[in-house]
């Protein structure tokens, strides 16, 4: 019903307040010439290609190290785990603070190794913002990418590794041709979630950056949340909606 809604909604001129009027295809003829939408869309694809393999890399090496059942494993999982559960706003908040030029403790870290001379503005900077919001999400993120591999890991039969080593393979030609070959389907549910969930990122934007430097860190979800409750065109954000949507089902 809320899907079928926004289509619909798509089709009008849809103020907050007042009575909707219908515009056919206008709004999407509009949104083909709306370089801020296409921009937003732009930097969102290049931030899901900066953040996606970064996760990838880091959730695997972790699932690596939590797979094998060695004292007090339970306890690394739990805490590679543990920023998954905290929410997203509140993650953003704390990394603000964590970043901060004034109160933060990576420009006081910095400045006391005499790396810099003086406090750096991370959020402040179009490239250090989009560094800063990516690092931020593979800590975040990554602990729920690791148990899906960890799961896929723990599926493979232990029968295969033996008889590898057996065979004179090292741990190195074991995750090479057993490991990753084997993982293929858990990986690509890792990957659609992956993708999905940074073409929909706006919680931490919206937070860390509220869409600053000069806005150059609006992605496609927030741009949709201007257009819709700030300049209250409702339908227009509908149909940029819509289009996303239809983005994410191809890539899916």
């Amino acid at each position: 019903l809320p899907l079928a809604m926004t289509i619909g909604m798509s089709f009008y001129q849809w103020p907050l307040m007042g009575v909707p009027s219908f515009n056919g295809l206008r709004n999407y003829l509009d949104l083909m010439h709306d370089e801020s939408f296409w921009g937003a869309l732009w930097f969102t694809t290049k931030y899901t290609l900066f953040v996606t393999p970064a996760i990838f890399v880091v959730a695997f090496a972790l699932a690596l190290l939590v797979k094998r059942a060695i004292r007090f494993v339970g306890i690394f999982r739990t805490a590679f785990f543990l920023p998954v559960v905290i929410g997203l706003t509140t993650a953003s908040l704390l990394w603000v603070w964590l970043f901060n030029d004034q109160v933060g403790i990576f420009s006081a870290i910095l400045m006391q190794l005499g790396i810099v001379s003086e406090p750096v503005q991370w959020l402040g900077d179009t490239n250090s913002a989009l560094a800063s919001l990516i690092v931020m999400v593979v800590w975040k993120a990554c602990g729920f990418t690791m148990v899906i591999m960890l799961v896929g890991m723990q599926a493979i039969p232990y029968d295969l590794y033996e008889a590898a080593r057996i065979d004179g393979a090292g741990w190195w030609a074991q995750q090479r041709f057993i490991t990753v070959p084997m993982m293929r389907r858990t990986f690509a549910l890792a990957l659609i979630m992956a993708v999905i969930g940074s073409y929909l990122a706006f919680e931490q934007f919206y937070v860390m950056t509220k869409g600053g430097p000069m806005n150059t860190t609006i992605t496609v979800v927030h741009w949709i949340y201007r257009a819709s409750f700030t300049y209250f065109k409702l339908g227009y954000g509908a149909a940029m909606s819509v289009v996303l949507l239809i983005v994410l089902l191809m890539l899916s």
